[in-house]
């Protein structure tokens, strides 16, 4: 069956699905693209996997810096799986089609996982302040209990805070075009197809990632003064270097996440007619995350490189 609009003679009539046409500008090409983005994102399932099933066997990483990493493994995983197989389906089968129930699932569980990876990211430096800031009150206030309670809460507050995104794009009205520059289901990339005025998904995609990120980037970047802060007051210069060498594999990944959201906001805002950037931005930010993050945790935790030498000299004296 070849794409189609699918529209009644009645001008108030819904699409039935919309067609994802890839990047633009680049259509004739752009499936020797799914040869990078395939390796990317196998290397983020296996990464991620490696990390889980290490910390879920060293009972030296039974702690709560390595359980926040396993559980942003979880999240890096699901917000990969979310896009990627679909673009993959675009570039090898041609399967371009996307019902309108699917495309505004997508908008959700996308909203959703970037929203929790930016609540992990706060959980992860706010356990490194009390570790740097309170190192003596440290195991009473950082507790199995509230790693619990942070991550329900995290999971539920995204789970329902973005729930008003994909519901006020399926109420607009498409009645003319089904086609979307992109590779999978943005919210201003499916709204700007609406018929009628999308001023109100704007505005409320604006005011729930102020809400939501927007409050994790301020709780996060007081996080880093007030343990920068205290780091500067040490004597020792031992000391003081290895406090920020346990930051700063976090502060590398939040400095790309948050970099690429704030680039994305601005083209969007701006209107850019250039829509390749922003569109491939998009998805690179959705999959380079849950590939970088184990990456940089691996090369720069020195416990975690130990966690991985000792799972590989374990598999092998099984065999």
């Amino acid at each position: 069956m070849s794409p189609s609009l699918k529209v009644s003679n009645s001008s108030r009539s819904q699409v039935s699905e919309f067609i994802l046409l890839g990047f633009p500008g680049i259509h004739s090409w752009q499936h020797w693209l799914s040869v990078p983005l395939a390796l990317l994102y196998l290397s983020a399932i296996g990464a991620n996997i490696l990390i889980l099933v290490t910390i879920c066997q060293d009972p030296s990483l039974k702690q709560p810096m390595y359980l926040f990493l396993g559980i942003l493994s979880v999240v890096d995983m699901g917000l990969a799986t979310t896009i990627m197989p679909k673009i993959l389906a675009i570039f090898w089968f041609n399967a371009k089609v996307i019902s309108l129930p699917e495309c505004f699932a997508q908008i959700y569980a996308i909203h959703c996982f970037v929203g929790m990876e930016s609540g992990i990211f706060l959980c992860m430096a706010f356990d490194r302040y009390v570790a740097i800031c309170h190192p003596l009150h440290y195991a009473a206030i950082v507790t199995n209990s509230l790693i619990l309670k942070a991550t329900v809460f995290m999971v539920l507050r995204n789970g329902l805070f973005v729930i008003p995104v994909p519901v006020l794009a399926a109420q607009r009205n498409y009645c003319s075009k089904n086609e979307i520059e992109h590779c999978l289901c943005s919210n201003l990339g499916v709204t700007s197809l609406a018929c009628d005025d999308r001023w109100e998904n704007s505005i409320c995609q604006l005011v729930l990632a102020w809400l939501g990120m927007g409050s994790d980037l301020g709780l996060i970047i007081l996080s880093y003064a007030l343990i920068l802060h205290s780091v500067l007051r040490l004597n020792s210069a031992e000391a003081v270097s290895k406090a920020l060498g346990t930051c700063s594999s976090h502060l590398i990944l939040i400095l790309f996440f948050y970099t690429v959201v704030v680039v994305l906001s601005v083209t969007h805002l701006a209107e850019t007619k250039t829509m390749l950037i922003p569109v491939l931005l998009n998805v690179l930010h959705n999959v380079i995350p849950p590939s970088l993050n184990p990456m940089v945790y691996a090369l720069r935790t020195k416990e975690l490189r130990e966690g991985f030498q000792r799972l590989f000299r374990s598999g092998l004296q099984k065999k």
